[in-house]
């Protein structure tokens, strides 16, 4: 039997990676592993996710550049810095920020 499972992290929550110096704010979820076994395998096997559990994409950042980043849940937490992400693309997709926290722009439609 498949139990449906619930995100920790939601769109729009400022997030860090536990072991690597980046943080950025989620834009999209996957409720499992949903990238090429070539991508999981190049994570080194120490810190390699389950692939069982919801992965997050992320406008991210580190101390030189902005990216897109792939993560698992187990792999992340939350940021409590209260900082506003960098990213460019963050202004496309979200409004204000509160409480660590993105709002989506009501100005998008698909």
């Amino acid at each position: 039997m498949m139990l449906k499972r619930e995100g920790k992290f939601k769109i729009g929550q400022v997030v860090r990676h536990r072991y690597y110096p980046f943080r950025g704010v989620i834009f999209d979820v996957d409720p499992t592993f949903n990238n090429t076994d070539e991508w999981w395998h190049s994570i080194p096997a120490e810190v390699r996710p389950r692939k069982d559990q919801p992965f997050y994409h992320l406008l991210a950042e580190n101390e030189e550049t902005e990216y897109i980043a792939y993560v698992s849940e187990q792999n992340l937490l939350e940021d409590e810095s209260g900082r506003p992400i960098r990213h460019p693309e963050v202004r496309n997709i979200f409004g204000t920020m509160e409480n660590g926290v993105y709002r989506l722009r009501t100005d998008m439609s698909h």
